[in-house]
């Protein structure tokens, strides 16, 4: 929703609203959105006349009023307001740098994902996608799915589920496992009958 440009000015506190044209809104006040820079808070969302947008909420948003009429004209829709502001770090971020696990920590995840291998319908799959992106990181999740008979969409849905957790990270293109996704992937290894 946001470019990284404007995203940067509402962590320093230089933009702390967005104009977007919608057929139904998209955000509700309160609700976070978890982007590059961190966790973006929606503090309100109205729907405004574009005409009553001033100069100075123009320049809030980052642009001047002329740019973002021009901007908004070409979509239909209504015109919201977005107010924003920085709601902190992406917690993900840091919990995927946390390899070093205690043995309660670490038998929680392995409960967890033991937990979602019994609730898929297609049987036990995180243990076989933590070995794919350990064996093939940066490939592109369409190729990766292809290679097990699975669509791409549902594919990045589950290791989205084990983002999550902080085992895995995005890439450009594709993933990989983060240190915590390594060391929980180590300890299942172990596991195995010799």
């Amino acid at each position: 929703m946001l470019p990284r440009a404007v995203l940067d000015g509402v962590v320093a506190g230089e933009i702390d609203l967005a104009f977007r044209r919608w057929n139904k809104r998209m955000h509700v006040p309160g609700g976070t959105q978890r982007t590059s820079v961190g966790v973006i808070r929606f503090d309100s969302v109205d729907v405004v006349e574009p005409e009553d947008i001033s100069e100075a909420e123009a320049a809030r948003a980052g642009m001047t009023l002329d740019r973002l009429l021009e901007v908004l004209g070409r979509k239909p829709g209504d015109v919201y307001r977005i107010r924003l502001s920085w709601a902190g770090a992406d917690e993900r971020v840091a919990l995927r740098e946390k390899s070093r696990l205690t043995p309660r920590q670490r038998d929680a995840l392995v409960d967890q994902l033991a937990g979602m291998d019994a609730r898929s319908k297609r049987g036990p799959w995180t243990r076989e996608h933590l070995e794919l992106l350990a064996s093939r990181p940066s490939e592109l999740a369409e190729t990766i799915a292809a290679s097990i008979g699975r669509e791409k969409l549902p594919f990045k849905a589950d290791i989205r589920r084990l983002k999550e957790l902080g085992l895995t990270e995005s890439l450009r293109p594709g993933y990989r496992l983060s240190p915590r996704g390594l060391a929980v992937l180590k300890h299942l290894r172990s596991l195995d009958p010799d």
